[in-house]
């Protein structure tokens, strides 16, 4: 079944309930057939504590975004499956303090199996804050 943009926006957006995604405010705002992109936004709650956005709530929203773009661009998406995160590296090269940060996950390569994802992390402006990138796998449901 194809969803329009909005619908699978709203579909991914309503299952992140009581988990990390919720925690930290992460939405998921725009989906193409090439990218997913996700916003945070920067308040207290996700600083470390000199004000400035930790590193680990920056790398848990580029893990949302790979992963679940990962789920979304299977290249056989009627597979029953889970996608796990198995490296994750970032550079993160700007501190910010307010607003929002976008992560937008793009497929540097799709296997069966493994998967490559460049994500990075932008503020408002589209000022590079970090340089995500996300391997994962895809493993088959009990």
């Amino acid at each position: 079944m194809k969803y329009t943009q909005q619908e699978m926006l709203d579909r991914l957006n309503s299952r992140d309930k009581e988990t990390l995604m919720s925690t930290l405010n992460i939405e998921f705002i725009e989906v193409t057939d090439k990218k997913l992109v996700a916003r945070m936004p920067v308040t207290p709650k996700v600083h470390q504590p000199d004000g400035v956005l930790h590193g680990g709530a920056t790398v848990a929203l580029a893990e949302t975004v790979g992963s679940v773009a990962a789920f979304l661009f299977l290249k056989n998406p009627n597979a029953k499956v889970q996608i796990r995160g198995i490296d994750i590296a970032a550079n993160h090269v700007k501190g910010i303090s307010e607003g929002y940060v976008y992560a937008t996950a793009t497929a540097l390569h799709i296997g069966k199996t493994l998967q490559l994802w460049s994500i990075p992390v932008t503020n408002q402006e589209g000022e590079l804050i970090s340089q995500v990138k996300l391997s994962t796998i895809v493993l088959s449901k009990s």
